[in-house]
């Protein structure tokens, strides 16, 4: 009997500090991360990219415990959703950047009778330095070694209201006791080169309105924060990014308490568990911000569980 199989895919994270050149390495190599039609260009500004982060990225993964903690959480994520589905599906997942790469995911999956593989990308919001790196990366894999399966993907989720429960949850267990009213909230996205969303990538569109929809949840449950905020991290390089920054956002709230919520993200990383809740924790600090809480990812709750059952029974 064929089966179908649930392939989770993301950027990945090093698995041990030797992981990190390559997750570099990869992440720069990468056409839609440096969009440079030239390749000896690519390799060359890759290279130096490279060169130069290496170290500083080691030294933040030590501070993490030697690796990133998004493999351990998708892992979770994968045994939880594969209890849900049962054994007629297989589930998976596959990272762009580390082991398990696309390619080692698809030999797996070869060795099984299977009819369908699902593609779920690890990003709610699309955009082509991450959903269609991922999508094509894996789809080059498997058409590499000649699958009969049918590869059916989904390319953003983030109106899926399970998934945006997921979000407010972690909200509400970020403020606990304290008083909406209290903080300001900033919906922190990772940023993107300005001329990649003037090329006609909609991911600012999807975030915008990503905001729109949780900010119409929050109204609903009494959630009054202070105010809302839009907010771009982690600008790599001199060249123009999606503004406001968090710093820059950071300077312009007159409220004294702040939460944050990476909602570019599905699953905490180093730029959730370090940039966000160690670096601009100190920015939060010295601009005199009393209270400063960075929210978890959705990471293996069971409303994202949900979200991820109702997403697969959709694409059928």
């Amino acid at each position: 009997m064929a089966k179908e199989a649930i392939v989770l895919l993301n950027m990945g994270g090093p698995n041990n500090l030797e992981e990190v050149e390559m997750f570099l390495k990869n992440m720069f190599a990468d056409k839609n991360i440096l969009t440079m039609k030239s390749n000896l260009l690519r390799k060359m500004i890759g290279g130096m990219i490279v060169f130069n982060r290496t170290e500083q990225a080691q030294e933040i993964y030590r501070e993490l415990g030697g690796k990133s903690p998004l493999v351990g959480h998708t892992k979770k994520l994968v045994a939880k959703l594969q209890e849900r589905v049962g054994s007629d599906v297989i589930v998976d997942f596959a990272m762009r950047y580390t082991p398990p790469f696309a390619c080692e995911v698809v030999e797996r999956l070869e060795k099984e009778d299977i009819d369908k593989i699902y593609l779920i990308p690890m990003y709610p919001q699309y955009s082509t330095t991450t959903t269609k790196s991922s999508l094509e990366d894996f789809e080059e894999c498997y058409h590499k070694r000649e699958g009969k399966a049918l590869l059916v993907e989904v390319k953003h989720y983030f109106e899926n209201e399970s998934y945006n429960r997921a979000i407010i949850e972690s909200i509400k267990s970020t403020v606990e006791k304290s008083e909406y009213r209290d903080f300001d909230i900033i919906f922190s996205a990772h940023g993107l080169p300005q001329k990649i969303v003037d090329a006609g990538d909609v991911y600012e569109k999807h975030i915008i309105r990503h905001v729109e929809i949780l900010k119409e949840m929050m109204e609903r449950e009494k959630m009054n924060f202070h105010d809302v905020h839009l907010a771009y991290q982690s600008k790599v390089g001199p060249m123009k990014w999606l503004e406001p920054s968090l710093e820059e956002k950071l300077k312009t709230v007159r409220n004294r308490g702040v939460v944050i919520f990476p909602i570019a993200f599905t699953i905490d990383n180093s730029e959730t568990d370090f940039e966000l809740d160690v670096e601009y924790k100190e920015v939060a600090q010295e601009l005199g911000f009393k209270e400063y809480r960075v929210c978890k990812c959705p990471n293996d709750s069971e409303d994202f569980v949900q979200a991820l059952i109702e997403i697969y029974e959709k694409m059928q």
